[in-house]
């Protein structure tokens, strides 16, 4: 039998040789003990270094010999689930002992950073390393898309005493923590006048992503700079007082004032802008929309 290519990868992820999660894979198999010759022969493993190979198993304890009545050594493995409970306990120790060491040996940072993100995947896992390592708040804006693949590491943030404060464009959604909705603008509004799903995530007001997605697109960046994480989090926390502020009067007040201030109009009007400049890694400001006008009130006559 021919091991499947993925779960080979799984098994070399997990510290094995290629060779020795083909030979792994061909004994569990096989469900009864098989010699050497029997290992090469369903594995595809070499001939010459089959029995070096499962010398290594055996070692490490994924394989166990057997010697039949006339001495020949076969070999039989350690069933998945135990395989799979040991490699737990022994990463999980190594883990524990290296997130203890680790940090006493680190410098004080010198540098700040900021390094681009292409693509939904580094994005979002980038963003899943932020959220599974804030210890003390998180400040969230997010669309249902993104929410999806985040959602167990929120609720398990929030389980360990994370304050989380989320700003969502979804209905309904079930967020742990502070939530809020945003409704001063329809969603479909915010994507017109963006061109992007907009996404922010900060931990501890100590590191942050920050980006667009457009279907299954994206773009965007990590930083740990303390100016790029404070803009964030100012980010999120303006949208929502923004949501709450038109909540307290006539929604029929509110909407006159979205649609017909001069102001807001100008401020609106490089749709799309936000998602160029993302996909871009940034602007030097030549070329935004909307020329410079004087605030209303400072007008000459």
């Amino acid at each position: 039998m021919t091991a499947p290519d993925g779960v080979v990868a799984q098994l070399q992820e997990l510290g094995m040789s290629m060779y020795e999660a083909k030979a792994y894979l061909a004994l569990v198999a096989a469900g009864e003990p098989l010699n050497g010759y029997e290992v090469a022969k369903r594995s595809g493993v070499p001939r010459s270094t089959v029995y070096e190979t499962l010398g290594k198993l055996t070692a490490s304890g994924a394989t166990y010999e057997v010697r039949t009545d006339d001495d020949t050594v076969t070999y039989l493995p350690l069933p998945p689930a135990s395989l799979l409970d040991r490699l737990r306990r022994r990463y999980e120790s190594t883990l524990g002992s290296l997130r203890a060491a680790l940090p006493a040996i680190v410098p004080p940072s010198r540098v700040h950073l900021i390094h681009n993100l292409t693509g939904r995947d580094a994005l979002l896992e980038r963003a899943g390393d932020v959220v599974a390592g804030a210890r003390h708040d998180l400040f969230l804006s997010t669309w249902p898309q993104e929410n999806v693949d985040l959602e167990q590491l929120v609720r398990e943030a929030d389980a360990r005493g994370v304050a989380v404060t989320t700003l969502t464009y979804g209905e309904d959604e079930e967020i742990p923590g502070h939530t809020y909705s945003h409704r001063l603008s329809p969603p479909a509004v915010v994507l017109e006048n963006l061109g992007c799903r907009l996404f922010v995530a900060v931990a501890d007001r100590r590191e942050c992503v920050i980006g667009g997605f457009v279907g299954d697109d994206a773009w965007g960046i990590f930083s740990d700079n303390p100016a790029v994480v404070m803009v964030a989090v100012e980010y999120v926390r303006h949208d929502i007082a923004m949501q709450l502020m038109a909540e307290h009067f006539p929604a029929d007040e509110v909407a006159a004032f979205w649609t017909d201030d001069v102001d807001l109009a100008r401020l609106r009007s490089d749709h799309g802008f936000a998602a160029t400049a993302l996909r871009a890694g940034g602007s030097d400001g030549e070329s935004r929309p909307g020329g410079r006008r004087r605030r209303r009130g400072g007008r000459s006559a």
